[in-house]
């Protein structure tokens, strides 16, 4: 029998850890670690964490953003999302913040649908995307800027916004995360959603 496919936490020992530079949002780390006898030294963003969110309404249309990305130029389609403000905020207390101030929306029902590793490779940013249901106005407006500024909303059918996927029109990672794992998760009765405060053990900052 096959054994359960699942991402193995490691701790190796560190044998030193500096910052390489220091940037106005994220800075770079550079690590010195032990592993398989050898000392590796790797430089990576050292990212806070974030939080992301499908909202979806009783017609089962999802909210997208489309908001301007500068390092890949272009102004792409994505969903409300937002860093940990501080070491160990709460995801879920972030996530409702997030909804609030990019879409002036809040929701009744909250439920984990996927944790990712955004590019294991040179971050350690973790995203937690929830599901929101029960879908309301705030009431208010929130008061963006910069490139939220000009912020685009559009509520789309769950399987439009698959399709664009799958025709390779839309390319932010989360949000086609989001979208594929949504459409399964609704395929299977919604029974593999998680509890809006389940514990999100692959966060690196959060557990370690």
């Amino acid at each position: 029998m096959t054994a359960e496919l699942n991402d193995q936490p490691f701790r190796p020992e560190i044998v030193s850890t500096e910052t390489a530079f220091e940037g106005k949002i994220w800075n770079v780390r550079r690590d010195t670690f032990r592993y398989n006898g050898e000392e590796i030294t790797r430089e990576y963003v050292d990212h806070t964490g974030a939080v992301g969110i499908l909202a979806m309404d009783d017609d089962g249309r999802v909210l997208l953003i489309r908001q301007y990305r500068h390092p890949v130029r272009h102004r792409d389609w994505e969903i409300p999302a937002g860093l940990l403000d501080m070491h160990g905020e709460d995801p879920l207390t972030a996530a409702k913040r997030e909804l609030g101030e990019e879409a002036d929306l809040e929701a009744d029902e909250w439920n984990v649908l996927t944790d990712v590793f955004t590019s294991p490779g040179g971050n350690d940013e973790s995203i937690r995307i929830y599901l929101a249901r029960g879908i309301r106005s705030t009431g208010s407006a929130f008061d963006r800027e910069a490139e939220e500024a000009d912020i685009e909303l559009r509520w789309t059918p769950l399987d439009e916004a698959v399709d664009a996927v799958l025709q390779r029109r839309v390319h932010n990672a989360p949000l086609i995360i989001a979208l594929l794992t949504a459409r399964t998760a609704r395929e299977q009765g919604w029974s593999s959603l998680g509890a809006a405060n389940e514990p999100w053990p692959s966060h690196p900052k959060l557990n370690g």
